[in-house]
């Protein structure tokens, strides 16, 4: 049961828009701004880190999100289970064991972790975008884990995973602040 009244992240940020707008603007352009890697590797990712992280609220949202765009859901289970083993691009290797080292173990990465993603023929950008998405992640969930927030039902999971991928994160937010202001 979650600890306040909010049930989930829009309700948080929608009761203090000035607070969370920054942090909307962020998650948009994470996790849809240009990138080398796609917006289901970027929700693969998110929910990867809060599989590792044991959010359920976050793990179960990315997932969704990602099964949205076409990444299939048992590749997920697969990633957390074990890396080397799971059936993913070689080149994504790397990035998902510096994601794994980044939120586990973080003062434990090294210039060794970073050449491997560059041999895999990912350029500095690239490695900058994973650390977003690894970093937002590490936060939101503590954030959402903070305010006790349960995972949503299936219905709501996939709700908000068409709502995000057809208007974007920022966006949806938006929509709900405009909502609750013409009710008040």
């Amino acid at each position: 049961m979650a600890f306040f009244k909010y049930q989930n992240v829009v309700e948080i940020f929608q009761h203090d828009p000035s607070r969370y707008l920054p942090i909307t603007e962020f998650i948009q352009t994470v996790m849809r701004g240009e990138s080398s890697f796609t917006a289901g590797e970027r929700e693969l990712i998110a929910a990867y880190v809060s599989g590792l992280n044991a959010c359920d609220y976050c793990y179960g949202s990315h997932q969704a999100i990602a099964t949205d765009l076409n990444v299939d859901p048992k590749l997920l289970e697969a990633i957390l289970t074990d890396l080397a083993e799971a059936p993913i691009e070689e080149g994504l290797y790397p990035v998902f064991a510096l994601v794994r080292k980044l939120t586990l173990n973080p003062s434990k990465v090294t210039q060794a972790d970073v050449d491997a993603i560059l041999q895999a023929g990912w350029d500095e950008q690239a490695i900058e975008d994973v650390i977003g998405v690894c970093a937002l992640f590490n936060f939101m969930n503590r954030f959402v884990n903070a305010y006790g927030l349960e995972m949503p039902d299936n219905e709501q999971l996939t709700a908000m995973a068409k709502g995000i991928n057809t208007q974007g994160y920022k966006k949806l937010l938006q929509i709900a602040i405009q909502a609750q202001n013409s009710s008040v």
